[in-house]
């Protein structure tokens, strides 16, 4: 299991919801593992972690693969479960279906969270929780003032349609489809989205934004 602690916070009351953050890619556009990248001090992946650890996830799940020692050393003490990800330079599907794969069946649904976007507000994913504990719907996703994006909630149900995805799309084939028959629910947030962080100007970007 490496250094990760294998901790799962008592539910909050009512269904168990897990965050399953994927931090398992190979970076490839910017040439050096995004993970491991110093912001103010700390690695961009812990900053990442935090920020979804103040949520009310019941458990949070980290997806590793390139790099993984190095990645689970720089979370190291943080309440989160590492899973290891062989096939992780076949595409972000295969983090996807890892991290269902380490799911108890308890789970009732699952927050999926981008590794690299440290930005990510506890608040949203609070909001998506609420909004699908209301009513159940199958798909949870923001939409910011500039577009859809991420983190995205899915109900258990959805689960076998994940775990059927290929390639490196991760799971936007599933909210296009559960958008296009009317079942995708929307929660308006103000702001615009968390920004990845693909290229070196996004990195420079991102500390400019961050504050220590």
């Amino acid at each position: 299991p490496g250094p990760c602690e294998r901790e799962r916070r008592g539910s909050r009351g009512g269904a168990v919801i897990a965050g399953i953050v994927l931090a398992a890619g190979r970076s490839a556009r910017l040439g050096r593992p995004k993970q491991l990248l110093p912001v103010h001090g700390e690695p961009l992946i812990r900053h990442t972690l935090r920020r979804v650890l103040a949520s009310s996830l019941d458990q949070v799940i980290l997806v590793v693969g390139h790099e993984a020692d190095l990645v689970r050393d720089a979370v190291a003490g943080l309440p989160v479960e590492c899973v290891f990800n062989p096939d992780s330079a076949a595409g972000q599907s295969t983090s996807v279906r890892a991290g269902l794969a380490a799911l108890s069946p308890e789970i009732e649904s699952a927050v999926f969270i981008l590794g690299d976007q440290p930005g990510v507000d506890p608040k949203v994913i609070d909001s998506l929780i609420a909004s699908w504990r209301t009513s159940r719907p199958p798909v949870v996703a923001p939409r910011y003032e500039d577009r859809m994006g991420n983190p995205v909630l899915f109900d258990r149900r959805v689960f076998t349609k994940l775990a059927a995805l290929k390639g490196d799309s991760g799971a936007r084939p599933v909210v296009r489809a559960h958008h296009d028959s009317g079942e995708l629910q929307v929660v308006p947030v103000a702001g615009p989205a968390p920004p990845d962080v693909d290229t070196e100007a996004d990195y420079a970007a991102l500390i400019a934004a961050l504050s220590p």
